[in-house]
C-alpha cells in the first residue's frame, strides 16, 4: 500500500506539473522516468500496473502472441512483432534474446501468421559489441529467410543513429540480405539526409515522428516543426525517384491529419499503395486501424511483449498525456 501511496502521489505530482507548465514538460519528466531503475521498480511491483500496461502490450509469451495477432489478422490486420527488451547488459543477455527471437520466427512461420518482426539492435548488444551483434542479426536474418519474413532494425536515441545505419547497410550490402529494414524519426534535423541516401538504396522504410527524449540541438522542440518534417519526408518516401528505386514506406502515426497528407499526395500523383502501408501501435486506435482497412489501405500493427515492458510503457504514456491519465484514474479507482 505504502508503495501505491507513493506512485500515485508521483504521477498527480506530474500531472500538476503539466497542467502548470505544459505538455512538454510532462513529456520530458516521463521519458526520464523511463530510464530510471527507481521508478520501473517502482511501477512494476504494482500489480495493477501491468493490468493497465496490457492495453499497450500483447502478453509476456509467444502463447499470448499467437492469440493477439491471430485476432488482429481476422480483422484483416497486418502485424510487427516485438520482444521488448533494450539496452542488455551482458553478452548472455543478448543471446538469450537472440534465441528468443529464433523462436519468434519459427513461431510465425509454424502459425501461418501475418506478422514480420521489429528489433532493437541494442537488445541484441549495439552497445557492448557491434560485430556480435551482427553476428546475431546475420543467424535471425536468415531464419527469416528460411521462413519467408523479414525483421527491422527499430532506431533508438540519436546516439546509435550512426551504429544502426551501419549495422543495416552491413547487413544488406555485404551481407546480402535484402529482407532487413530501417526505422527514420522526423523530430530530427538529420533525418531528411538519411532519407534521401536511404532512398537510393532502395530501402524497407518505417517513418515515424519520434519518442525518445532529445536536445533541441538534434530534434525539432516543438509538435509542429515535426508534423511538418513527417509529411516533407512523407513526399520524398513516395516520389517518384523513391518509386523507381523500389523504397516501400510503414508510415507509422496515429495522427489523422499525417494520415490524411500521405494519402492526399498518394492520390494526386498516382502512387499506388503497392509503395506504402499504415502502421500503428497496438491498442492505440483500433477503430481507426480497421476503418483504414475497409477503405482498402494495408495498416501493419505494432505488437510488442514481453516482461519487460516499462519503458516501452513511459514512452506510450509520454507520447499521449489521455495515456497517463488513463493510469492514473485506474490506480485511483483499485
Amino acid at each position: 500500500m505504502r508503495q501505491k501511496g507513493v506512485l500515485i502521489a508521483g504521477l498527480a505530482a506530474i500531472a500538476a506539473t503539466a497542467y502548470l507548465y505544459g505538455e512538454r514538460l510532462l513529456r520530458a519528466l516521463l521519458l526520464m522516468l523511463s530510464t530510471a531503475v527507481w521508478a520501473r521498480r517502482l511501477v512494476t511491483e504494482l500489480p495493477l500496473a501491468w493490468r493497465v500496461a496490457g492495453r499497450f502490450v500483447a502478453g509476456e509469451d509467444l502463447t499470448a502472441v499467437v492469440a493477439t495477432t491471430r485476432q488482429l489478422n481476422q480483422k484483416g490486420l497486418v502485424v510487427t512483432l516485438n520482444y521488448l527488451g533494450e539496452a542488455v547488459a551482458t553478452p548472455a543477455e543478448a543471446e538469450a534474446a537472440r534465441d528468443h527471437i529464433l523462436a519468434l520466427l519459427d513461431t510465425i512461420y509454424r502459425h501461418q501468421l501475418q506478422a514480420n518482426v521489429s528489433i532493437k539492435p541494442t537488445q541484441l548488444g549495439l552497445k557492448l559489441d557491434p560485430q556480435q551483434t551482427r553476428a546475431h542479426l546475420r543467424q535471425l536474418l536468415e531464419r527469416a529467410r528460411q521462413t519467408h519474413n523479414k525483421i527491422r532494425l527499430d532506431m533508438e536515441d540519436s546516439d546509435l543513429i550512426d551504429p544502426t545505419l551501419q549495422l543495416y547497410r552491413a547487413l544488406r550490402d555485404e551481407d546480402g540480405f535484402d529482407n532487413v529494414g530501417v526505422v527514420i524519426q522526423s523530430y530530427l534535423y538529420r533525418s531528411e539526409n538519411d532519407i534521401r541516401q536511404l532512398m537510393h538504396e532502395g530501402a524497407w522504410v518505417r517513418l515515424v515522428k519520434g519518442a525518445y527524449a532529445e536536445p533541441p540541438d538534434r530534434a525539432y522542440p516543438n509538435k509542429a516543426d515535426t508534423d511538418r518534417s513527417f509529411i516533407d519526408l512523407a513526399h520524398l518516401l513516395l516520389s517518384d525517384e523513391a518509386q523507381q528505386h523500389g523504397v516501400y514506406t510503414g508510415f507509422a502515426t496515429h495522427d489523422d491529419k499525417m494520415i490524411e497528407a500521405v494519402i492526399d499526395y498518394a492520390n494526386r500523383h498516382n502512387v499506388s499503395t503497392d509503395y506504402y502501408e499504415f502502421q500503428m501501435l497496438y491498442g492505440v486506435r483500433g477503430q481507426r486501424q480497421e476503418e483504414l482497412v475497409r477503405q482498402g489501405y494495408r495498416v501493419r500493427t505494432y505488437v510488442p511483449y514481453g516482461t519487460a515492458w516499462y519503458p516501452y510503457f513511459m514512452r506510450r504514456l509520454a507520447e499521449r498525456p489521455a495515456n497517463l491519465w488513463f493510469f492514473l484514474s485506474n490506480l485511483l479507482k483499485s
